[in-house]
Formats: structure tokens, sequence, C-alpha cells
């Protein structure tokens, strides 16, 4: 178990279970929401891709799945769920935008990644730290593709004007869309073959400047050179 240092929240102790760094996408989405918003948290690690690993994820989560966050009413499972829950815990972390329209897109387009893509995610998995060959390109991941980045251009031309987010200030949304970012890079896809007028690509940079991506990087980093040793 691994404490991450963070502001103080009274009154709240959190543990988040996760995956490997280098694969797991979705425990990076609420671990990097805890960590831009510098709320403390315990992590704990589970290898994945272990004989052992299915089982030892429901030693922590009933769901069988990472992430999952352990909190004082018990255990929150999804990445959806858990940055929901925390938004309502820590309103000061302004995890969803104040604006009312912004945060109604913020929501739907977060939801619309927790639910879609799937052709996304399978033809493209995360794989963190590897550069990897862009995989043939069917009509359902082009089109994957080419959602993601209308989003990206929609949210930053009408909300974020104030910042380099989606929606200006880091929010959930950008959690949500994170991962998508890494894949992006790990498979070098050409972002202007897609529809992209430069805003997708100064997006993927913006995640990847980070202190929090910079921080799971290197944690996926030394799991990878454990992985190579043991």
């Amino acid at each position: 178990m691994t404490m991450v240092e963070g502001g103080s929240m009274a009154g709240t102790r959190y543990a988040l279970v996760i995956g490997d760094k280098n694969y797991s996408s979705w425990s990076m989405r609420p671990w990097l929401a805890l960590k831009s918003c510098s709320i403390p948290f315990e992590e704990e690690r589970i290898r994945l891709r272990q004989s052992d690993s299915k089982a030892e994820i429901f030693r922590h989560s009933p769901s069988g799945k990472v992430p999952a966050l352990k909190t004082d009413i018990g255990i929150i499972c999804d990445s959806l769920a858990i940055v929901e829950y925390l938004a309502e815990q820590h309103p000061d972390a302004a995890l969803w935008p104040e604006d009312r329209e912004a945060r109604a897109v913020a929501r739907s387009i977060s939801a619309e990644m927790h639910s879609g893509f799937q052709t996304l995610r399978n033809d493209m998995p995360m794989d963190l730290l590897s550069s990897l060959p862009l995989p043939e390109m069917r009509e359902v991941l082009e089109n994957n593709i080419r959602r993601v980045i209308a989003i990206w251009q929609d949210t930053r031309e009408r909300y974020g004007k104030d910042g380099p987010f989606l929606l200006g200030a880091f929010t959930n949304a950008d959690a949500m869309y994170a991962p998508v970012a890494t894949r992006f890079r790990t498979y070098g896809v050409p972002l202007d073959q897609f529809g992209d007028d430069g805003t997708a690509a100064a997006y993927v940079e913006t995640i990847y400047a980070m202190p929090a991506m910079a921080a799971w990087t290197e944690g996926a980093k030394a799991e990878m050179a454990a992985r190579a040793n043991s």
C-alpha cells in the first residue's frame, strides 16, 4: 500500500485499488482526479495478467474489477461512480464545472466515454509506455477516433477559453478522456487525418504535461521494471 500525498480533506480516508499503471485505463481515471485535486488517498495496486489476479481483485472489489475506492461508507466500484462521489464529497475541487450548461456537457461526454468507444478500446488497448503500430483502420474505429476529436474540439471551443483542459480547468471529463490521449500517442494516430484542426493534438500535450500524469507514468515505469526483473 502506498500513501499518495495531497492536501488535507477533513473527515475523509480513501484507499484506491488499481491495476497496473501501464495497462489499466479505468484505474487511471479516478487516480488522476484524486491526485490532480490534491485529495489524499492510499494506493493499493493489483498486478494484472497473473494467474491469481482475478481472485486478488475480488478480495478488494465485489465487482471483480478495478478500480475500487474504499471509503468510510463502503467500497465504490467503477470509475465514473468514483469520480461522481469525489465531486460530491469535495465540492471545492470543482471536479464538475460550476456553470450548469458546461456541467451538463461534461457529464454527458463523460458518460459517452464510459459506455461507448468499444472498438477503440478493443483495437487500441492502453499500453502507456509502448510505441505500437496503428491497427487496421476499420470504419467503426475511424468513427470512434473522429468522434473523440469532435468532442475535444467542441468543448475546447465552447467552454475551454479559461484554461488548457476540455472545459478550461481540469474536471472529471479530463480524467475520463486522459487514457484516450495516451492511446493516440501509443499508436501514433495522425490526428489531422481524422479531422483535427490542431485542438486534439494540443490537448494530448496538455494531458501529458500534467504533474499527475507524470507521476502516473513514473509509476508505470517502476512497475514494468519490476515485472522485467521478477
